[in-house]
Formats: C-alpha cells, structure tokens, sequence
C-alpha cells in the first residue's frame, strides 16, 4: 500500500512568525511532523507542501521531500488544507503519475504524536474500505449542550437557545451535572487520515469518518510562545512521543 505523509507548512504565519521552524526542544516544529511520518514503517513517502525556502530546506534536512514548492496564492492566511491537499495531488499524478492510496495529514503545530497512534489509523482504514477518512479526537473539555446561541431578530425570540436538543432522559441538561451528559469529542488535527478521491471529489474528510481518540494531553496546537512551553512541558513527561 503506498501511503504519503503531508506536512503542510506555510511561511506567513501572523500570530507568531516562523513558527514552523521555530526550536521546540532543540529542533526545527516540523522536524517532529517529519520524524512522525518517517519512524512509522506504514508510511511510504513524506513530503512537504511550503511555499517558503527556509521552511523547505529544513524539511529536506531532516528527511522529507519538497518536490516543488506550493504556490503563493495557496499560502494565504485564508487557504484551505482542501486547496493545498488538491493541488499537491493533482500535481504529484501530473508530473510523476504518482497517486497513493492513503494520505496523512501531519500539521506541524501538532507535534505531539506516538507511532502506535499513526500506525492504528492506518490499519483502520485498511480495515474499512468504505470509510473515507480518520480523524483524531479527544473529549473535549467543555459540553456543548450547555452552550448556547444569543437571541436575533431573525429567530423572533428574545431568549437563549441551546445549540444542542436534549439528549434522551435529560430535559435540561443545561443545568445537568456535566457528569450524566454524553461525552462529546473535538476534532484535535494531531493525525487525519484520508483517501484521495476524497479530496479530489471536494472535501477532505467525506461523510464515513472513523474516530482516533486519543489522550487529550496530545492536542497541543501551537500558535503563541504559552503554546510552545506547554508543548516542551509535554515532551519532557508524556511517554512514547516521537522524537526528531
């Protein structure tokens, strides 16, 4: 099975700049997304979409390819990981007929990833053919059943509404304690695996999506200098992280 490992990385990060290549415990943020794809014996070939030169040196560096370097108007703070993944396929099949069976999405500002984790998404998707992606999940923090919306003129109601209907046998479950209410889980963007037709037919995940849950101490999502400490914290005591 030939499965490819993308690690998309754009140079124009506002929030903080040069965050990609910014040291996170004495290595370059994407050489952990990097060392992930290649510690894992399922991955086939790892490489880069950037549009930045020092981005993509490193990237070779520390052993991904960057076969050619994605376009400016696909690095704008506004560009989808659906624009960015269909080009690089389009490409890759144009100029090399190269087309994988699996794609995996490895975000350099998640850094913190085991190879057990990678290698069961992958299994699952061989396991079920008819799914069209796996995403990685964690429970999340806070319930959304006790969130709400604000009242507009269009709704024509002066009150709160709840985002989510009751679940069964919890008539108010904005005043439930969290501990009786269904677990609800938050897409984390530490691994997301998915097929190709998937995206060429226009989405990214599809419909079929199986779940990776995994230890909520992983989804670190790196944008400002508090991220960088949390995730260096993590390193330093999480077992099994990859490591450059």
């Amino acid at each position: 099975m030939e499965v490819l490992a993308v690690i998309p990385a754009r140079g124009g990060s506002k929030g903080l700049p040069g965050k990609n290549i910014r040291a996170l415990a004495g290595h370059p943020l994407i050489a952990y997304s990097v060392a992930a794809a290649r510690q894992t014996p399922g991955i086939t070939r790892t490489v880069c979409s950037t549009d930045d030169a020092a981005i993509a040196e490193i990237a070779r560096q520390y052993g991904a390819e960057v076969p050619f370097m994605r376009p400016a108007h696909l690095a704008q703070d506004l560009s989808t990981d659906l624009e960015v993944f269909a080009h690089l396929l389009a490409e890759l099949e144009a100029r090399e007929g190269y087309v994988p069976d699996l794609v995996v999405q490895l975000r350099p500002t998640s850094p913190l990833r085991r190879v057990a984790d990678i290698t069961y998404a992958l299994e699952q998707m061989q396991a079920h053919p008819q799914a069209q992606s796996i995403r990685a999940v964690a429970e999340s923090p806070k319930t959304p059943y006790k969130m709400w919306t604000l009242p507009s003129a269009e709704a024509g109601s002066p009150y709160l509404q709840p985002i989510l209907p009751a679940p069964p046998d919890v008539a108010e479950p904005f005043n439930a304690p969290r501990q009786v209410l269904p677990a609800i889980y938050v897409h984390t963007g530490m691994l997301d695996v998915v097929r190709p037709a998937v995206v060429r037919a226009g989405s990214m995940s599809g419909r079929q999506i199986l779940p990776l849950v995994h230890n909520a101490a992983l989804a670190v999502d790196i944008d400002t200098l508090a991220d960088f400490e949390k995730a260096q914290a993590r390193l330093a005591t999480l077992p099994g992280l990859v490591r450059p």
